[in-house]
């Protein structure tokens, strides 16, 4: 503003010598000389020039200053942007903390707890439907053994994953939604680990594990991870009703025989006076590592592992509600039965 002023000035006074001039002339008076009009009006002629120039700097510094403030306003919508997402981000972990912190307690209060579905006996006579999905298991453990509605495979569970062990030697991680007549599971933790050197059969881990076991009356959990010269395992196929015994399915069952594989054995242990309840003594599955083979085991020989060793303290069992569990006499099998089903001979 002060810079128009100026230039004003400049003009009022470019005119008023002007007008002086002429004047002058009309009176008959002219200036002094006329270079003397001359210097005035070079030096209007300046100061115009000279005002123009801080007018248009001024105008210069008005656009800079207005685009610092756009920038300003910009870094600072950034900058609440960020802000808004940090808290969101805040606001996420704290979810991630709570479910985290529901999922251990859960894992607590389940704790040395074997949960099982239906009875090894249901199984051997045939009960081979049941209505207890896997998502359902897995509300009770992470690491488990059991089979398919249908007998359709031998079920491993480990880590939290189910697995499926098909009679064509398809070995496949299983949905969720699928149910099981028979399962075990249990929130595995380990309270010690072994050293396991060179077995030359399936006897002689289970002699190993059990020297280990402390409390011979509590049911137990081993994984057994190493590398296996030799591995002996089965599966069996998919019945249709009228479903035949276990032992009857078992005459079909497929065998396959592998060497130098390295994965984990899920091994559980059941004492001899539940024996009604789960296969009595070891019973054991393999994984291996690279996910490509299963099944249940029938022998084995191992170069060296480890074994990791959870002792349980209590049992969970949850009986089907089916007409065909509460009519049958579960009594009627012997346990030399339920054993030569599991192992090899």
């Amino acid at each position: 503003m002060k810079n128009r002023r100026m230039l004003i000035s400049t003009v009022a006074l470019l005119s008023l010598v002007l007008a002086e001039t002429l004047t002058a002339f009309a009176s008959g008076s002219a200036p002094t000389t006329l270079a003397t009009a001359e210097a005035k009006v070079t030096e209007a002629e300046k100061a115009q020039a000279a005002a123009a120039s801080k007018l248009a700097e001024a105008e210069a510094s008005k656009a800079a200053a207005e685009a610092k403030l756009a920038e300003a306003k910009s870094t600072k919508a950034a900058a609440e942007a960020k802000v808004a997402e940090a808290k969101a981000a805040k606001a996420a972990a704290k979810v991630q903390l709570t479910e985290a912190e529901s999922a251990k307690e859960k894992i607590s209060r389940n704790n040395s707890t074997l949960y099982q579905y239906s009875a090894i006996n249901a199984l051997m006579q045939g009960q081979f439907d049941g209505d207890k999905t896997l998502g359902e298991v897995a509300e009770h453990g992470d690491t488990g053994l059991g089979t398919f509605n249908g007998v359709n495979g031998e079920l491993t569970q480990m880590d939290g994953k189910f697995y499926r062990f098909d009679n064509n030697g398809h070995f496949l991680q299983v949905d969720n939604k699928e149910k099981t007549p028979f399962v075990s599971t249990v929130f595995f933790q380990s309270e010690k680990t072994i050293e396991v050197g060179q077995i030359n059969e399936f006897a002689d881990l289970t002699k190993i594990l059990s020297a280990q076991m402390s409390k011979k009356n509590n049911f137990y959990a081993f994984k057994v991870h190493g590398t296996l010269n030799y591995l002996k395992v089965r599966s069996e196929p998919k019945q249709e009703k009228p479903y035949p015994t276990l032992p009857k399915v078992l005459e079909n069952q497929s065998v396959w025989e592998y060497q130098n594989v390295t994965g984990t054995l899920v091994v559980f242990y059941t004492p001899n006076y539940a024996a009604m309840l789960n296969v009595p003594g070891f019973h054991a599955h393999f994984v291996s590592d690279d996910k490509k083979i299963g099944g249940h085991v029938l022998n084995l020989k191992m170069v060296s592992g480890t074994a990791q060793i959870d002792p349980i303290e209590k049992l969970q069992v949850e009986l089907p509600q089916s007409p065909e569990f509460h009519d049958t006499d579960l009594t009627q099998v012997d346990p030399a039965d339920v054993h030569n089903v599991e192992t090899d001979h």
